[in-house]
């Protein structure tokens, strides 16, 4: 791989606020490295790569599912995804396919990042672009650690009512229902149940 471009790793995903409109922080962070870069993705993009790092399977294929099984049924794999350019405060974003033949593929980062989830491939920046927007935190610890649990599930196990917790009950009822948000394919209510489980996580 080239000198120019730096793995990076999900940190985290969460909603801030965007103009036009509500949108999703995804933080990449450098792998073997302390700075994170911060993107600017839209709800339905968000909603995807929550629900591939979530491990949540819809009960049907999602447009990043289609594509992953057009590209597998053609024959071909993606060997990794690459954010390589900052323009005019927009981040723009290339798809390899495992064939030389095969040029890069132009792509939004969102979609590049959730295809690579798909494939389970290597995320890379450029440099250049980590050198012009990424930062590194005034704190550290803590703050990983709280990032890095953003998308695990907590364990609520089979207790006695009467053991349970008001924490445990309310993220029980909220995993619930979520759970019926995505059987049903009501995505929007699923990513605002999700919100609520981090809130209530950040919370204790």
């Amino acid at each position: 791989m080239d000198n120019d471009k730096i793995q990076v790793d999900i940190l985290g995903l969460s909603p801030t606020p965007a103009p036009g409109g509500g949108g999703y922080a995804l933080i990449l962070k450098e792998i073997g490295g302390d700075r994170r870069l911060p993107i600017i993705i839209g709800s339905f993009e968000a909603q995807h790569i929550a629900l591939e790092l979530e491990g949540i399977k819809p009960p049907r294929p999602l447009t990043h599912d289609l594509i992953k099984n057009i590209i597998e049924i053609l024959g071909f794999s993606i060997s990794h995804v690459y954010i390589n350019e900052l323009r005019d405060g927009t981040f723009f974003a290339k798809i390899k396919l495992d064939v030389a033949s095969v040029d890069e593929i132009d792509s939004r980062p969102s979609d590049a990042i959730a295809l690579a989830l798909k494939f389970a491939v290597p995320i890379y920046v450029n440099e250049d672009v980590m050198n012009e927007v990424a930062f590194i935190p005034d704190k550290e610890g803590d703050e990983e650690g709280a990032e890095d649990e953003l998308f695990k599930q907590p364990e609520t196990g089979m207790q006695a009512e009467e053991t349970v917790d008001p924490y445990t009950r309310k993220m029980g009822k909220l995993q619930t229902d979520l759970k019926t948000a995505i059987d049903s394919e009501d995505y929007e209510k699923a990513a605002s149940i999700r919100d609520e489980i981090k809130k209530l996580e950040l919370s204790r």
